[in-house]
């Protein structure tokens, strides 16, 4: 799970990124999840688009091929979101989660 501060992170990233992987009528099948695969394991930071055909609302499109690839959404922003998923060894630094900061008691 990725924190608000990796989000950003790969937000900006993925800004200047086009689109690999293009979400049609036939939606979310094998060979789309096999590319979309292949895609994160080059690329780690992937782009992908809805196109007019697709039946899929992009929450439901993100969910289902981010589970079926086992990625982070990053990003959704209008009919495009971003996926993420770390290679071995990771290409991309993400900034550090913060430990949880505790309150002092009183």
């Amino acid at each position: 799970m990725l924190t608000g501060k990796q989000k950003r992170h790969l937000r900006a990233l993925g800004h200047k990124l086009k689109p690999l992987i293009q979400i049609g009528k036939k939606e979310i099948e094998d060979a789309l999840i096999a590319e979309t695969n292949g895609a994160l394991d080059h690329h780690e930071l992937v782009k992908v688009k809805l196109l007019e055909s697709c039946m899929l609302d992009k929450h439901e499109a993100s969910e289902a091929l981010s589970c079926a690839c086992q990625a982070d959404v990053a990003q959704i922003l209008g009919k495009t979101f971003l996926l993420y998923r770390a290679a071995t060894p990771p290409v991309i630094i993400l900034p550090k989660a913060e430990p949880a900061v505790k309150s002092p008691t009183l």
